[in-house]
């Protein structure tokens, strides 16, 4: 809530008082509220009041119906911008019933929204608890409890999978030759460079993993390739995609307000080029309401170029590029994501930090099981949110409906 830091002139005229409705005339054009006991406080210049003259819950519940909306919408109102001002409310018709009859409707409409709001809390509580129990799969994944549900430190049925240390080693040397060839490639000798060895991770501070799996960090397992600052006058309307931080959201790539780069641009930089199916992770404020924003860039896209305040993770062989996407969503990535963020007003990630983050290695054939049971139990999930909010669409319209018949003297 914000205050003045003086006394308005007239402040008598702008004090708000019980029973006034307030209106939001930019931003959020339209959307009321019925003020009820306020404290000492004044409305701001993008705020209209009006005191009704008749019931005022009557008429808040009226400012929340169909046919409110339409009259206040850029079509019936004939304005270009999105704002509304008095003279254009004073314009709009609402229908009023007789004085008797007003706090009936009133008080019928409080009967159905009651039992309507005690449907959208119970299909809200649901999809908390879908939330809770995809994090409870990816813990478990990460832990290696997915497919050992029995705690037998041996993932079942596989006693012959070779251990992680093994398989790092492989990495390790991987790792090493895609150095050498990066360097070949930018007309350098690999002889005459220091090769230097990803850092060991701190196993003081990590718990205990499954029989078979080991310890590793981002750095040895897959190679973290931080965005290009590209000059804004760079972007065209059509050409490469660039792949900025708004396209990237929780789970999902997202075309928003794309933007493009010359053609010639994928030779420039060539380092930059992003695959479909890679890793992208966002790094600045890389966490909003506890979801990490990561995902996958689509199988069907074309190839893009890489913009600033994302990085794209490629494994290795040897971890799956899956496995690697799940294991950055687990509740033990985040916490490292969270630690190694600037404390700053727009939090960053440094593509440096991100790589000595410590990761679980299980065996190769161990990850792909992992991956499919993942991805099994969140098809289930995935079916289930899309029929809640299915069902939280319905229920506001039911709201609308409600409304409508209310002020068509039909509840």
């Amino acid at each position: 809530m914000p205050y003045c830091s003086e006394e308005p002139a007239d402040r008598d005229k702008y004090l708000l008082h019980d029973g006034d409705i307030v209106i939001s005339r930019a931003g959020s054009v339209g959307y009321s509220h019925l003020v009820k006991n306020p404290q000492s406080a004044v409305f701001a210049s993008y705020l209209i009041r009006f005191k009704p003259s008749i019931n005022e819950q009557y008429v808040a519940y009226f400012l929340q119906s169909p046919s409110y909306w339409q009259a206040i919408s850029e079509q019936s109102l004939g304005i270009a911008i999105p704002n509304v001002n008095a003279s254009k409310l004073k314009q709009i018709d609402i229908p009023v019933a007789p004085p008797a009859e007003q706090p009936r409707i009133v008080a019928k409409i409080e009967e159905q929204f009651t039992r309507l709001d005690a449907g959208v809390a119970a299909l809200k509580r649901a999809q908390a608890n879908l939330k809770r129990y995809k994090a409870a799969v990816l813990k478990a994944a990460c832990e290696g409890k997915l497919t050992d549900p029995k705690g037998l430190q041996r993932p079942l049925g596989s006693p012959s999978d070779e251990p992680a240390s093994e398989l790092l080693k492989r990495i390790l040397a991987e790792r090493r030759v895609k150095w050498a060839a990066d360097l070949r490639a930018k007309g350098k000798d690999p002889q005459k460079a220091k090769y230097e060895e990803p850092q060991a991770p701190d196993l003081d501070v990590l718990p205990e993993l499954p029989s078979g799996w080991c310890w590793a960090v981002v750095d040895t397992v897959a190679k973290v390739i931080s965005g290009c600052a590209f000059d804004s006058k760079d972007f065209c309307d059509e050409g490469v995609p660039a792949i900025k931080i708004s396209n990237v959201s929780y789970g999902e790539f997202i075309w928003k307000q794309q933007e493009y780069l010359a053609e010639e641009f994928l030779q420039k930089y060539r380092e930059y080029q992003v695959l479909p199916d890679t890793i992208l992770l966002a790094l600045t404020r890389p966490i909003t309401d506890n979801t990490v924003k990561v995902c996958l860039y689509p199988s069907s896209a074309p190839v893009g170029l890489l913009n600033q305040r994302v990085a794209m993770l490629i494994p290795f062989d040897g971890y799956v590029k899956s496995f690697l996407a799940y294991l950055i969503q687990s509740e033990f990535f985040k916490q490292q994501i969270k630690g190694g963020m600037s404390e700053t007003l727009q939090p960053n990630l440094s593509p440096l930090k991100l790589q000595t983050f410590a990761v679980p290695l299980p065996p190769l054939a161990e990850q792909r099981r992992i991956v499919a049971e993942v991805e099994r139990r969140l098809s289930v999930v995935q079916e289930l949110e899309a029929t809640l909010t299915a069902n939280l669409a319905r229920a506001e319209r039911l709201r609308q409906s409600i409304l409508k018949r209310a002020f068509e003297g039909k509840l």
